[in-house]
């Protein structure tokens, strides 16, 4: 199953507001997609990898950046573009804004999933229907009732249960490095990041998942969905409906009539 294969089920399936992404890191700019924007000499500035993704998913485009276009500390340090300083291991990054100790801080950053520096390397997001090289991972952002789907279609084949973890912060690493070190598919709570600069509104989540489960995953989206578990939800309306007095009252005076 290619990317575009991929697309067209879960735009028959799942039928997300925005584009489904995927996701690639390559080691040489010549693999680079063609069409792919660079942010610092494309757009002047450099930008987060939670915005990389919104420009594939809201506007259609292919972004490849490396440590030179990203913007984010945390995320320089988790795709494994700067090494670990003490500050940043110690948890002072962390600490008053989401913790309330460096003990506690230095936890939050040791539980961020990290490339090394020989697992790095650009890192590209495109629109699954414009995919010019395979994805290492497919991000899809939906509503929940979307994403249950998604996990439906995963499990159909599986069984069992998707275990995931939340820290509210870096789900940029949760997203893309998390699927690739461990080959498991992931429900993303997206992370106050992603809300504040790349614009993922508040009833979004995401669903994330290594490319080689994509035959997988639409074999579990056709057959649950003849299952009858399906998106849009169907709504149960078969059933009497009852009104307030008065409507009673006038529904009475039409059947004196007759």
């Amino acid at each position: 199953m290619n990317a575009m294969e991929l697309n067209q089920a879960l735009q028959m399936y799942v039928r997300t507001e925005t584009f489904p992404v995927g996701v690639s890191i390559r080691k040489e700019e010549a693999a680079l997609p063609s069409k792919a924007k660079r942010p610092v000499r494309d757009m002047g500035y450099p930008i987060t990898i939670c915005q990389a993704v919104g420009f594939s998913r809201r506007y259609g485009w292919s972004i490849a950046m490396n440590g030179v276009d990203l913007s984010c500390p945390i995320a320089q340090v988790a795709f494994g573009y700067e090494e670990q300083p003490a500050f940043y291991t110690e948890g002072h990054l962390a600490c008053g804004m989401y913790t309330d100790s460096l003990e506690n801080g230095a936890k939050s950053e040791q539980d961020v999933p990290k490339f090394s520096a020989e697992e790095s390397g650009y890192y590209v997001s495109f629109p699954l229907e414009r995919a010019e090289i395979e994805p290492d991972v497919v991000v899809i952002y939906g509503n929940a009732a979307q994403v249950m789907r998604l996990v439906a279609g995963m499990l159909y084949k599986r069984g069992g249960s998707i275990p995931s973890t939340f820290s509210s912060r870096a789900d940029c690493a949760d997203i893309a490095i998390k699927p690739i070190q461990t080959g498991q598919p992931q429900v993303i709570v997206p992370c106050y990041g992603d809300r504040l600069f790349a614009q993922t509104q508040d009833h979004e989540m995401a669903f994330s998942f290594h490319f080689r489960d994509a035959a997988e995953l639409v074999e579990g989206l056709v057959g649950t969905q003849k299952g009858g578990i399906r998106y849009p939800i169907p709504s149960f309306l078969r059933y009497q409906a009852e009104f307030p007095p008065t409507y009673q009252k006038l529904a009475g005076m039409f059947g004196e009539k007759n």
